[in-house]
């Protein structure tokens, strides 16, 4: 008899754990992210964060999950891969998110794979194109965004068919991020019959550009493809400028760059300068989702600065919430992964994601390029 209560207890607890767990976090649901909000790569962290806190500050004071918050709750990394660990120990742990939400950077989020793999918890809209994170096994990941690998093909298939541009070279962190966009590179010059003239690297979290800017304008590439921060990829061009007073070299920025602060880095000396982006433009005001964006951006942070980052981190937590109000009845993983996967597709064929666009940067705009072949 004791054992029957015994073993009918443990069947309870189990029931309700069960229970605890598919439906977590009824009232308030927590999402977590840890990105840059310091160091050389905090501008990038700062304007995600406003991106995705300016909308769901919008949709919890409409009530749009009907008495339900959206609460985001987010820790610094410095783009560091150890800070990032201990950020998600401290999430999962401490907080008992219900699901990751805009972790940002490549070489960062490589360092938790291996926790986040083994475990059920919904890890979506990472601001990272890495191909790790689009291998179809992974189920509890949902990307919104391009990867990588098809931000630097638009480019080098723009310059091949476009500019009869043929002898490439490419600047990039020493690291995963940078590692990924170099075997773009290579795939997507081999499939037109190129390859690499020049290459040169430096550290993460620093400006150690000397070498690479010696070894890649020593073989004098008509266009350098950059994978890295604005700041290292700031300091490459203006140095490689000075170096040369006639200079036509074409620089080709992919969309973790942070275009709007590169630009500001540069002084708005733009001229040869071809940047990819994973989102429209926000000065496309003929896009009712970009004007909603201005207005509630403004809104909720009056002197930030429209960009391409806070765009897209808006966009994922819009995706975000409407996943969450098309839930019916109890609020769990399960059937919140199935609906931003139904909204992923929805979105993507919208033309919002899931798409490049080129731009160039004139009279303190971009300016969308047309890149058909």
């Amino acid at each position: 008899m004791i054992k029957k209560i015994f073993l009918l207890l443990i069947v309870l607890l189990a029931f309700i754990y069960y229970l605890f767990h598919k439906s977590s976090f009824q009232k308030n649901i927590k999402l977590g992210s840890s990105l840059p909000l310091s160091g050389i790569n905090k501008k990038l962290g700062i304007a995600f964060k406003e991106g995705a806190l300016a909308y769901f500050k919008y949709a919890n004071s409409n009530h749009f999950l009907k008495g339900k918050k959206v609460e985001l709750i987010t820790y610094d990394d410095k783009y560091e891969p150890e800070l990032t660990r201990e950020n998600l120990h401290r999430l999962l742990s401490k907080d008992k998110v219900f699901a990751l939400f805009g972790f940002v950077g490549t070489p960062t989020i490589k360092a938790i794979m291996p926790i986040i793999s083994d475990s059920d918890i919904p890890f979506i809209a990472p601001f990272s194109g890495a191909s790790f994170l689009r291998e179809p096994k992974r189920d509890n990941f949902v990307n919104f965004r391009s990867s990588y690998a098809n931000e630097i093909d638009k480019i080098v298939r723009y310059l091949y068919y476009k500019k009869n541009i043929k002898r490439f070279a490419i600047f990039y962190q020493n690291d995963d991020y940078g590692y990924d966009g170099y075997i773009g590179t290579i795939k997507s010059l081999k499939k037109r019959g190129l390859s690499l003239v020049a290459e040169g690297t430096y550290r993460r979290n620093t400006l150690s550009v000397s070498q690479a800017l010696f070894d890649i304008k020593a073989l004098k590439p008509e266009a350098i493809i950059m994978v890295g921060a604005y700041k290292p990829v700031a300091l490459f061009v203006k140095r490689y400028r000075k170096m040369s007073k006639v200079e036509d070299t074409i620089f080709c920025n992919i969309s973790f760059v942070n275009a709007d602060e590169l630009v500001k880095e540069l002084n708005y000396k733009t001229e040869n300068m071809l940047f990819s982006q994973t989102v429209p433009s926000y000065d496309n005001l003929k896009l009712p989702i970009i004007r909603e964006y201005r207005k509630v951006l403004k809104a909720a942070y009056k002197k930030s600065h429209y960009g391409f980052v806070s765009l897209e981190a808006y966009l994922d937590a819009k995706i975000t919430v409407e996943a969450l109000q098309d839930i019916k009845g109890i609020v769990s993983r399960d059937n919140f992964l199935a609906n931003l996967r139904s909204l992923s597709r929805l979105y993507k064929r919208r033309g919002v994601f899931g798409k490049v666009f080129l731009f160039r940067y004139k009279d303190r705009k971009f300016i969308r390029v047309e890149a058909k072949e």
